[in-house]
């Protein structure tokens, strides 16, 4: 699928947060096909090797299409003194596995990521499978290979089913077909676009003053000025329901005179901002717009 970013700069080595086979490790093959990938055991620990140099660049999932933002990197991504240089955009197809030998009459109980599982549940429900929760899709997938049991299986990627040598028995079992990852580029130093070459994204963190409106007047800059946010989200900090941050994704560049603009109203009002990267947007977000276009046109 399509990504954006330093992907055709020499990069020799991506890291990403799982097991071989995870999902995240085939968003690193597809935006990165002549790398090696490597994988870490914590988010903490891919970013940890991204600031030391024992990486180049980490791919770092931030939200799915069914499931949300992914958990701990709106906390992470501030403190970690990288800049986000990219957007990749993952098609996430499940797939439901188990060892060579079993098949859907014999396996009981199916083990994968919580979100996997949830993303499956119709498939799971038909199939009268109990689903078990495990820290990740692909090292479900290692766990049904190592225990040899023919009762239970697992959800995870194609390429999970390649890595520890398990048979598909049911293809693309997810619920919802739009389901897709949006993954971050992550790098130690910024790599901000060019302004007015192509479809630009800001991303940034900021928290609002503690006067009334605050929040209001920050959101009318962009509306006035015409830039388009497509995200914000809220989270709490230092464990103080009053100390909300706010990170978000807006079209354009900062130059652009209605990006600044808007962006100097955001600082009035804000006691804390941080721009977290500028970087081409992923050929994904047009042509999400165009099959959205095209099936109210239909409907």
């Amino acid at each position: 699928m399509s990504s954006s970013g330093i992907k055709n700069k020499n990069i020799a080595r991506v890291g990403y947060q799982g097991e071989p086979g995870a999902n995240s490790h085939m968003a690193c093959t597809e935006a990165y096909p002549g790398a090696k990938a490597i994988a870490f055991p914590t988010f903490e620990d891919a970013l940890a090797a991204v600031s030391s140099g024992d990486v180049d660049v980490a791919m770092i999932p931030i939200e799915n299409s069914v499931a949300g933002r992914v958990a701990d990197i709106h906390h992470l991504l501030p403190d970690a003194s990288l800049f986000i240089v990219g957007e990749h955009f993952l098609r996430v197809r499940h797939q439901l596995m188990a060892k060579p030998g079993a098949t859907l009459d014999s396996i009981k109980r199916v083990m994968s990521h919580t979100q996997a599982l949830g993303q499956c549940r119709k498939t799971l429900r038909a199939l009268g499978l109990t689903p078990v929760p495990e820290a990740d899709t692909a090292g479900a997938a290692r766990m049904v290979q190592e225990a040899g049991d023919l009762t239970t299986a697992a959800i995870a990627s194609t390429l999970a089913a390649e890595v520890y040598g398990l048979e598909i028995l049911k293809s693309d079992i997810e619920d919802e077909e739009h389901n897709t990852t949006r993954f971050v580029i992550l790098a130690r130093e910024a790599d901000d676009a060019v302004a007015g070459n192509s479809p630009v994204m800001t991303t940034f963190i900021f928290r609002v003053r503690n006067v009334p409106a605050a929040l209001y007047k920050v959101l009318g800059g962009f509306a006035t000025n015409g830039v388009n946010m497509t995200k914000l989200e809220s989270y709490q900090m230092s464990g103080s329901f009053m100390a909300t941050m706010f990170f978000a994704d807006i079209e354009g560049h900062p130059s652009d005179r209605m990006v600044a603009l808007a962006l100097e109203e955001l600082s009035f009002f804000s006691s804390e901002l941080k721009m977290l990267g500028t970087y081409p947007a992923s050929p994904y977000r047009a042509e999400a717009m165009a099959r959205m276009a095209e099936k109210d046109v239909t409907d």
